[in-house]
């Protein structure tokens, strides 16, 4: 069974949580997740400017056809604003075709995310990003309190919501902590099982 996890990472943060929602995926038997990125739209020019760190060289950009390969998704961004960054919208505004042939309705899909603070948008996010999924016809996987105790953690600063894994950038310097990469794995692993039961138990048509 495939499962594709695809992400947009500007500063790395989604990049490393994307890692570990890959391993988790890929600690269920007879699941193969694959990794992916979605192309830049920034100049080079720009990106210099911003001084971000180079793209992983290991992970190949994703076209839009190619998400026919998969069984289930799960998808990661940093926000903007509240609301997915522009580059992984513009990968969405791209899908028209598979939209327009309903492609992809059926398929799970679950959703991951970086804020830079706490009013970043760590709920919003997936909550708006929702409407894609909508759109196609996914099945959202939300993590629900389905982590235990870590979704109770009062102790740290902790990313993630019952929408999904998180983690908070600050001003760039921060990157994810112990707790919040398990809950990375957590959700690749449980997004991975529940794809596999519906792979196993399709849809009537």
């Amino acid at each position: 069974m495939a499962a594709t996890k695809l992400y947009y990472s500007l500063y790395r943060h989604v990049e490393i949580m994307a890692r570990e929602v890959q391993r988790g995926a890929n600690s269920v038997q007879d699941v193969e997740a694959t990794l992916w990125q979605v192309p830049e739209t920034l100049s080079n020019t720009i990106l210099q400017k911003m001084n971000t760190p180079a793209k992983a060289a290991d992970v190949p950009e994703i076209r839009p056809e190619q998400l026919l390969e998969a069984d289930g998704f799960l998808f990661g961004f940093p926000s903007r604003f509240g609301v997915m960054a522009a580059q992984f919208k513009a990968f969405f505004d791209a899908t028209n075709d598979l939209w327009e042939r309903q492609a992809l309705a059926g398929k799970p899909a679950g959703i991951f995310w970086s804020t830079g603070f706490h009013g970043g948008g760590q709920e919003l996010t997936a909550l708006t990003a929702i409407t894609q999924l909508a759109h196609h016809g996914m099945i959202f996987v939300p993590l629900g309190y389905t982590f235990g105790s870590g979704m109770f953690e009062m102790n740290e600063v902790k990313g993630g919501s019952s929408y999904g894994a998180g983690t908070y950038a600050a001003d760039g310097s921060r990157e994810p902590t112990e707790l919040e990469l398990q809950q990375a794995f957590y959700q690749g692993k449980y997004v991975a099982e529940i794809t596999k039961k519906l792979k196993n138990k399709p849809l009537a048509s």
